[in-house]
């Protein structure tokens, strides 16, 4: 007889993600565990920063509050609680949910994971934490907790460490965890899975994406998950939605983690029906013999102010108010050390509306030194209102400036973060490394599907057997096959994020003909084309055929990290939505 599958719901996906989720998750539909991310690259930094206010706090306290309402009610209906809402705190947000379930009168056990803070390793940090996998979950779990509070852990560990417990898993089942964590990564993101910020969203009616429902994964032994949501709630899980949440923040083939290293050129999806796709042949690898640190540091002090120019001359008034401005910036005793103008042409031609008829000059300072972003820029900027361009105003009137904080990765041996699960009694169970380990190397690239035929056939476009058996070279539009300017998102679905300093951007086709295209066509000279931004960086594609997707890895184009705000989308939210807006020659018959 067939085990009945685990039963993972989601209810956050990042720290202020929506407050009702876990009530919504716990009342509308059957569940076995529901998780909770919390944490980000930037959220360690906010949560480094209250620290430094009160030794007591670094964790989610959205949490609590959340928990106050909903402790009840999952216990009541069995559904156990895993959250990395503890932060850089882990253990006091457990104190804190021990305190509220005695307040609250409801008997539950509260265990903990520590281990991942190496800020003593760092001591020129704010925060330093080690990403740690899903094992001391998993003992939590197997010991009896009804709530597992972790610190920095992956954000799939959420799911690999119930499944783990729940399924007897071993550190060698490689595959089986790969699944799990394929599972995780589409959960993490919240409703990112079901419909939220989905480049097709207008296939669907509004209504249905008003208010999406929170994921969930039925997992099975042998590593396949269906993912899915509670009935009657909104939005949609289909196989571009799992699709686009698979290339959100990754890069290659091999998708590493503190467990396992999860194929993702082995995942295979499949429509099981309304609002079901069957993730099925992840394949698992031993993990990396090192573990991924975050440094998160104040990097300095950072100020700007916004010049809106309107009308005539935009260009020549944009030039005028940056020469007045670095003018009284570099005779300033202080000059700020790194000075940034870009101007946004939001103007209009004989525009019908003033602020359509506007464009934005935006500076940005930053220095090691608050006094140098603060008076120095403030000063410079207010005294031109009455000696500048003609309609001179800006945004809003800069402030004193604020600190800015700098990611970074670096990576230590397992050994050096002792992982440890602390049990609701007080006993400590330390998890220790995997024995199985393996480097990370970049996977070949795999063969290509067949170009588009040179010329349209009666039958339509036939389909190639087989692939070829090596990688085919990048071709230019067949000559002889209908074509016309157009959007690359016409046919090409995009999601894009950061790691550190570096963007990915995904992007995946919805037929076997568009793929065909799209192999050939978007290759790295052809992204540095679409997106100039990219010309003088490093990028690398990476190529997913049973997803029918392209993953390009930008580096360097995001500076520091999300927290410096180099530019003007800094966390790269956007960039592939720039990607599917720009044109080129697309063959008519996949328009």
């Amino acid at each position: 007889m067939t085990a009945a599958p685990l039963r993972i719901g989601n209810a956050s996906g990042f720290y202020g993600d929506r407050f009702d989720a876990m009530r919504e998750m716990l009342t509308g539909g059957e569940l076995d565990v529901l998780t909770g991310d919390y944490l980000a690259e930037l959220t360690m930094l906010i949560l480094g920063r209250d620290r430094l206010k009160d030794p007591a706090a670094g964790y989610a306290r959205t949490f609590l509050g959340q928990l106050e309402e909903c402790l009840g009610l999952a216990h009541d209906r069995g559904v156990r609680i895993v959250t990395n809402a503890g932060g850089l705190n882990p253990a006091g947000l457990a104190d804190a949910v021990r305190e509220l379930a005695d307040q609250l009168g409801v008997p539950v056990q509260v265990a903990h994971v520590e281990g991942d803070d190496l800020t003593h390793r760092h001591p020129d940090t704010l925060a330093a934490h080690a990403y740690l996998g899903g094992f001391g979950i998993a003992a939590c779990l197997r010991e009896g907790a009804d709530v597992v509070v972790t610190g920095r852990v992956t954000d799939a560990a959420l799911v690999t460490g119930p499944a783990a417990a729940h399924f007897g898993w071993t550190p060698d089942d490689h595959d089986r965890l790969a699944g799990a964590v394929v599972a995780g990564h589409v959960l993490e993101c919240g409703t990112q899975a079901t419909g939220g910020n989905y480049a097709f969203f207008t296939d669907h009616d509004v209504r249905r994406m008003r208010h999406p429902g929170f994921p969930l994964a039925e997992l099975h032994e042998d590593g396949t998950a269906v993912i899915t949501k509670h009935p009657g709630t909104g939005g949609v899980v289909d196989v571009g939605t799992v699709t686009a949440q698979l290339l959100y923040e990754t890069a290659g083939a091999r998708y590493a983690g503190p467990d396992v290293t999860a194929r993702l050129d082995t995942v295979r999806l499949a429509q099981e029906g309304p609002d079901r796709v069957r993730i099925t042949g992840v394949r698992g690898e031993a993990p990396p013999p090192t573990l991924k640190v975050g440094l998160n540091r104040i990097g300095g002090y950072r100020n700007e102010v916004v010049f809106v120019l309107t009308g005539l001359d935009i260009e020549k008034k944009a030039a005028l108010a940056r020469d007045q401005m670095e003018t009284a910036l570099y005779a300033a005793k202080s000059r700020p050390a790194h000075i940034t103008w870009s101007l946004a042409r939001t103007d209009h031609t004989d525009a019908l509306t003033e602020e359509t008829a506007s464009a934005l000059l935006r500076l940005v300072v930053r220095d090691p030194d608050q006094a140098a972003v603060g008076r120095a820029l403030s000063g410079a900027a207010v005294e031109l209102a009455l000696a500048s361009y003609p309609g001179f105003h800006v945004l809003a009137p800069p402030g004193k400036g604020a600190p800015y904080g700098v990611f970074e990765d670096v990576y230590v041996d397992h050994g050096v973060a002792d992982h440890v699960a602390v049990l609701h009694d007080g006993r400590r169970i330390h998890i220790p490394p995997p024995h199985d380990t393996l480097v990370l190397q970049p996977v070949d690239d795999p063969p290509l599907p067949e170009p588009l035929p040179t010329e349209p056939l009666a039958a339509g476009f036939p389909t190639a057997e087989s692939p070829p058996t090596e990688p085919l070279p990048s071709v230019p539009l067949p000559a002889g096959l209908p074509a016309r300017r157009a959007p690359l998102g016409l046919v090409a679905g995009a999601r894009s994020g950061d790691k550190g300093g570096n963007a990915n951007v995904g992007l995946w086709a919805r037929s076997d003909d568009a793929w065909r295209w799209l192999a050939h066509t978007l290759t790295v000279d052809r992204f540095h084309e679409l997106l100039p931004e990219t010309a003088e960086l490093t990028v690398t594609r990476h190529a997913l055929p049973n997803l029918r997707a392209l993953n390009f890895v930008v580096e360097g184009i995001l500076g520091e990290g999300v927290a410096a705000q180099a530019r003007f989308d800094p966390q790269a939210k956007a960039l592939g939505e720039w990607l599917r807006s720009r044109h080129l020659d697309i063959p008519e018959i996949l328009l």
